[in-house]
């Protein structure tokens, strides 16, 4: 099948395209569509997906192809970095607070762009061994090699579960934000969190939540002029 182009000569792809080439169903490809997630234009009323992009996801090339569409808030530098802190810090920190997790911001390397918002008492107890913060880098390096998408959880080294979601600007990928110190197992409605271990715990309906709010936050770091 001969995919069309854009008149400024970009691949696109359908919505059944993409479904198949990254094996996600046709919901998850408008919402990603929908929140920046995937390098898409609308031509009509059709979300139609810039193809060489998208093949970049799979084989690890990333966002920095010769597009003819650009956002206009494409950055100077490919990547977060510490010197966003000041504009992601107070964000991250109002989230972390109101979904109940620590929270932070990486670049795409998985090195941190902001300091960890809403840390659990776990890791308020151990922020100064450098081992622990080491740990915590290469379990955030690890996340950036992962090819997944939508955001999950996962129990990284020290036993807690973490999730993340991507940082998109323009056509780029820039960094990941990552929610973690979760207790796995859901926490049964009703129940008293105990917080003797030092994470925090969470209901089925809370950890749902945290995965759906994820890409929005990721998408509101992500429109933020540099």
């Amino acid at each position: 099948m001969r995919i069309p182009q854009e008149p400024g000569g970009a691949e696109l792809m359908s919505a059944r395209d993409v479904e198949s080439l990254l094996g996600i169903d046709k919901s998850t490809v408008y919402r990603m569509a929908y929140d920046g997630r995937l390098p898409a234009v609308k031509v009509g009323r059709q979300w139609r997906f810039l193809a060489e992009p998208i093949r970049g996801m799979l084989d690890g090339a990333g966002f920095e192809p010769a597009l003819a569409v650009r956002s206009p808030r494409a950055r100077s530098s490919p990547t977060l970095s510490v010197a966003d802190a000041p504009r992601l810090q107070p964000v991250i920190e109002v989230a972390a607070d109101l979904l109940g997790v620590m929270m932070v911001v990486t670049d795409m390397k998985g090195n941190p762009a902001s300091k960890v918002a809403n840390p659990c008492p776990w890791f308020v107890d151990r922020q100064q061994d450098p081992a622990i913060l080491d740990a915590c880098v290469k379990d955030w390096h690890a996340f950036a090699d992962e090819r997944e998408f939508a955001p999950a959880f996962r129990v990284g080294p020290h036993g807690f579960e973490c999730a993340r979601a991507l940082v998109r600007e323009g056509n780029q990928l820039v960094g990941m934000v990552l929610a973690g110190g979760i207790a796995p197992g859901d926490l049964a409605p009703g129940a008293p969190r105990d917080v003797a271990d030092g994470l925090y715990h969470q209901t089925a309906e809370e950890r749902t939540a945290l995965l759906a709010a994820l890409p929005r936050i990721a998408a509101s770091l992500s429109s933020f002029e540099k």
